[in-house]
């Protein structure tokens, strides 16, 4: 399960020597190889940012909004049950709160009980709030059906959504999504809360350039919020995504955060003023998701809505406790499909190239990130999943570079008709419902389709690498330097260099986590952790005196008031 290959990435030297003459050396050739090509592409200002009315939807939107706004019309806003959905759901309803807008409310599905989207069970719960608008926020794509519900209703409905749209668009009043049909938006990676942020960044001008409030009301005041559900939601990080992740660490990092946000930093043991992206990533949002994936989102939306730091805490450790729960979970869940795929390694031909695994005892929340960690060990697309119901699995699929999930799976539904009931989602994640009874008859269709887009020899995990640092660049000022250069993320990935390494010592951490003293060249050792080493069942053994080849990120130790560099180890293997 275990077989890497190590690719160095090519930086361009042409490219690196375009790039500003002050710039660390190395720095310049790890910008180089993401495609950077001039100094101007680091400029991460907000006046960098593409203009917000580019975004096609937002001048209508931003007029039924003012219309509702003058009639004094209820509001509800209809979220998703992820972080982008949560921070897109808080983003909205504060600042139509804070812009004077009299009466904003929120609904987001449980999704055990009503699934993804604006489904017209949905529109019907929000209907008893008397609401004249729906806005989505992060769904509404693919709600077709819910539209026409709220139509029949006579509820006006506003669609922000950033998700790839079906061959059908919704009869929405008005749709605000970069991926629409026609839409000639530069950035096609805005997540959820990025299409709300322009939305209301829009709405905000307006109403305060037409005297319509005067709430003084800032939505970049809002930018911790942006920045959370982006890196979160695993979009692409293109530069006017790095915009809006760099400067919401900015006012996080100055403690000009939402009270939610901090108390969730605080929860993760992460220090305000050294947040960078990957603890938004890592720690944040995993707690804000286990809500979604095995209680209720409304949690997370309270803890991010509240500005009382209290109960932010208290609603905090809640969500700190649910994602103790869901890493549980999770890892009983995967060590049972590990068990059902037996002793077929990621090379064996026996083993399905689009393997889909079911278990009746497995939690449907828990789904996605058992298919994201099998495919991490077999190198190909996953699907995992879940009973629903007497008569329904859903499950969620995690694919790999080369292989559009979300158009594998729409054309499985088009070649054999009531094999996916529902389905929807991106090129490398998607969520889908499959009839129990057409199982086996999907599992086979899932691998034949799978095999039109790659072959067996594509089935490798390859680790991109920055190529290997000298004892010299294996230092504190540079994990500093690299820390400070991002932010790193989706499609922009931070460093990592790969390098052969002397073992010093070898410690076991909690049963799971590998901790090595290495030595390199003329350094005289650092710590490398390999966190969940243990996992799986064929990782290596090391012995102190072996030699190791390491594929690592570079990073600070901060530890009782000292820093030590240390090295995160991505992949490891003895080479003697």
């Amino acid at each position: 399960m275990m077989r890497r290959i190590i690719r160095r990435r090519l930086a361009d030297g042409a490219a690196a020597a375009l790039l500003p003459g002050n710039l660390h050396p190395l720095l310049r050739r790890i910008y180089a190889a993401r495609g950077i090509r001039s100094g101007a592409e680091l400029q991460l200002s907000l006046d960098q940012l593409i203009p917000v009315r580019q975004l096609g939807g937002v001048e209508p939107a931003v007029e039924l909004l003012c219309d509702h706004y003058r009639r004094g019309s209820r509001i509800v806003v209809v979220g998703d049950f992820d972080a982008d959905g949560a921070t897109s759901t808080a983003l909205v309803v504060r600042q139509l709160r804070r812009l004077g807008f009299p009466a904003v409310d929120f609904l987001v599905p449980n999704r055990f009980q009503y699934g993804y989207g604006l489904t017209p069970e949905i529109v019907r719960l929000a209907a008893e709030r008397k609401p004249a608008l729906i806005v989505t926020v992060d769904n509404g794509m693919s709600s077709l059906a819910g539209v026409e519900e709220a139509r029949r209703l006579g509820i006006q409905t506003l669609i922000t959504d950033h998700h790839l749209p079906g061959p059908v668009t919704p009869q929405a009043d008005v749709i605000v999504n970069p991926n629409a049909p026609g839409e000639a938006f530069p950035s096609k990676a805005l997540a959820g809360v990025g299409v709300a942020f322009y939305v209301m960044a829009a709405l905000t001008r307006t109403v305060q350039e037409r005297g319509l409030t005067s709430a003084k009301a800032p939505v970049a005041e809002l930018l911790d919020l942006v920045a959370l559900g982006t890196v979160a939601d695993l979009v692409p990080l293109d530069r006017n995504n790095r915009i809006l992740v760099h400067e919401g660490l900015r006012r996080i990092r100055a403690g000009r955060c939402v009270a939610g946000v901090r108390a969730l930093l605080e929860a993760s043991n992460r220090a305000l003023s050294e947040v960078v992206a990957n603890d938004l990533g890592f720690q944040v949002g995993p707690r804000l998701n286990a809500a979604g994936r095995l209680d209720d989102m409304t949690i997370g939306i309270q803890c991010l809505l509240t500005d009382d730091l209290a109960t932010a805490r208290m609603l905090a450790a809640r969500l700190t406790q649910l994602n103790q729960d869901r890493k549980e979970l999770e890892l009983q869940m995967q060590q049972e499909a590990m068990a059902a795929i037996g002793d077929m390694r990621a090379e064996d031909p026996a083993l399905p190239l689009g393997l889909c695994l079911y278990d009746e005892s497995w939690h449907q929340g828990v789904v996605g990130l058992v298919a994201s960690r099998v495919k991490e060990k077999v190198h190909r697309p996953v699907i995992a999943l879940a009973r629903a119901d007497a008569r329904m699995l859903k499950g969620s699929a995690r694919s790999v570079h080369g292989v559009h999930i979300r158009d594998v799976l729409e054309a499985i539904a088009t070649r054999y008709p009531g094999v996916i009931e529902k389905f929807g989602g991106h090129a490398m994640a998607a969520g889908l419902s499959v009839p129990l009874e057409r199982l086996e008859e999907f599992r086979a269709a899932f691998d034949a389709e799978v095999q039109r887009w790659m072959s067996r020899d594509d089935a490798v995990g390859i680790i991109y690498s920055d190529g290997e640092l000298r004892g010299d660049e294996l230092t504190l000022d540079v994990a500093r330097l690299l820390r400070e250069a991002g932010p790193w993320g989706q499609a922009f990935p931070e460093p990592v260099f790969d390098g052969i390494f002397q073992v010093r010592g070898v410690r076991v951490l909690g049963d799971r986590h590998l901790k090595l003293e290495v030595c390199h060249e003329d350094v005289p050792g650092c710590d490398a952790l390999a966190f969940r080493h243990f996992d799986d069942a064929s990782a290596p053994l090391v012995q102190p005196n072996d030699r190791v080849e390491l594929a690592y990120r570079l990073d600070v130790n901060r530890f009782n008031g000292t820093e030590r560099v240390q090295l995160l180890v991505e992949y490891l293997r003895v080479v003697s």
